[in-house]
């Protein structure tokens, strides 16, 4: 037992898991039963899904996150990270946004750390490219491109125009294609209002290592993606790598060189690498080793799910395949969330748990607006669709799956004024640097700081 009064069950990570699984918890647990922390760098959580509409902006940015003190409000919520854990001691090492780290005490252990952009050591990715895991990167994304525009309507230079108007996407799952089917309509709507700027003018290229894109809805309808986006005029290259992007300088496995101040990196997940400093069973990915109860391997304390979690797929064993897993999605995510603070309750209380088991009910991806496509899994069945009626699906699904009725009626409201309203076509880039021009008004000008110092001098002499 810990040294608090109540058991401490410990949740690692804010994100969709640890968001929905603190919530079961607390929502099953009895009065005074125990304390539940929850400890993230951010005070909110994510959804990931929506951060291609909000680079887009057909969703305001703070209707895609949810503030986690205010949905648990019951729960003790920590910023910080958890840089190790001591499993023998029971004891998380939690460094605090500022200030030293300290030590805190648990009885139960939730690893809900999610996963990070996958990257490999390519030559100026670190220094060029954009990831899309992060409502900051959404942000940040839709004030680069629209202030690419304004350079190339600002300037005369064909080269710098060409640099600005060219936009590299890297990855061909579900967040490259939705990201560059929003941002090629945002661009395209944008461009109305440009005099020296066109769509024409403008270069957008999809790459992915891969043979085909939009993998998780089947061959058929990502091999209509790939055609409805080149029929848009993206340029999608596939079984083809970047080797370099310095400076902006783009360099292709297949002989194609471009230059770029655009090059949106998303090829791909990977499990937090804190992982690695636990002490907890991993996968050969990297993953949380965990039983079908989804409990870590060789605990009776420690749980884990989502993306950082390896758990195996229940459905997919019984059909056949003995090395069956369940794909990171949210769909997974937010069912394992439930189960997970289903079984912590029981394992705290002494009962029985349950396994995690869920049949694959499709896929959905939208396009850009008004464009998707979707898999829709009924048994045996399956149910293919593209366009109009699929990017409906796509907005149904996920508008439904947003935590909280409260984000629920902002994003549904955001969609209802977007019928009705243009997109807002504004760039505020200098969001960055807001103190900038403060600070240009602020500091001395040369003349009268030497001036001032005129007389230090005078003394000094």
């Amino acid at each position: 037992m810990s040294t608090t009064e109540r058991p401490r069950i410990l949740v690692v990570g804010g994100g969709y898991v640890g968001l929905y699984a603190a919530r079961r918890i607390l929502k099953k647990m009895r009065y005074g039963e125990a304390t539940v922390t929850v400890v993230d760098p951010r005070s909110y959580m994510t959804y990931q899904p929506f951060l291609p509409e909000a680079a887009a902006g057909s969703i305001s940015p703070r209707h895609v996150v949810v503030p986690l003190r205010r949905v648990l409000p019951k729960a003790e919520v920590l910023t910080g990270r958890v840089t190790t854990i001591d499993q023998d001691r029971k004891v998380a090492t939690v460094a605090p946004l500022v200030g030293e780290a300290y030590e805190l005490p648990f009885d139960y252990l939730v690893v809900a750390l999610g996963a990070v952009s996958r990257t490999f050591p390519i030559p100026g990715l670190a220094e060029q490219g954009i990831g899309m895991k992060g409502i900051e990167e959404a942000i940040g994304l839709r004030n680069h491109v629209l202030e690419q525009l304004d350079k190339a309507d600002s300037t005369t230079d064909e080269e710098v125009r060409r640099k600005a108007l060219t936009f590299v996407f890297v990855g061909g799952g579900f967040a490259g294609a939705e990201t560059i089917g929003e941002v090629e309509d945002l661009a395209r709507d944008a461009s109305k209002y440009y005099t020296n700027v066109k769509r024409e003018d403008m270069r957008f290229l999809l790459v992915d290592v891969a043979d085909k894109i939009l993998p998780e809805v089947g061959p058929k309808l990502g091999a209509w993606g790939k055609e409805h986006l080149e029929g848009r005029g993206v340029e999608v290259y596939l079984k083809t790598g970047m080797d370099s992007c310095v400076d902006g300088h783009v360099v292709l496995n297949n002989g194609l060189e471009v230059d770029s101040n655009t090059i949106v990196w998303t090829a791909g997940v990977k499990p937090n690498p804190a992982l690695a400093r636990y002490g907890l069973p991993l996968g050969p990915r990297g993953h949380v080793d965990t039983s079908e109860k989804l409990q870590v391997q060789g605990t009776d304390y420690i749980w884990a799910a989502g993306d950082n979690a390896q758990v195996p797929d229940v459905v997919g064993r019984k059909a056949g395949n003995p090395n069956a897993w369940c794909p990171p999605n949210a769909q997974h995510a937010l069912r394992q969330a439930k189960v997970l603070g289903d079984n912590v309750i029981s394992g705290m209380r002494g009962f029985p748990q349950k396994e995690y088991s869920h049949a694959n009910k499709g896929a959905v991806a939208g396009l850009g607006l008004h464009k998707g496509v979707a898999m829709i899994v009924m048994g045996k069945m399956k149910i293919k669709l593209k366009g109009r009626l699929a990017w409906y699906m796509h907005r149904g699904y996920h508008g439904v799956a947003m935590p909280t009725w409260n984000r629920k009626i902002r994003v549904f409201a955001d969609w209802t004024l977007a019928m009705f309203l243009k997109r807002e076509v504004v760039s505020l880039g200098a969001m960055e640097t807001p103190r900038e021009e403060f600070y240009e008004a602020a500091k001395p000008a040369p003349a009268a700081a030497a001036a001032s110092s005129a007389p230090e001098k005078a003394k000094a002499s």
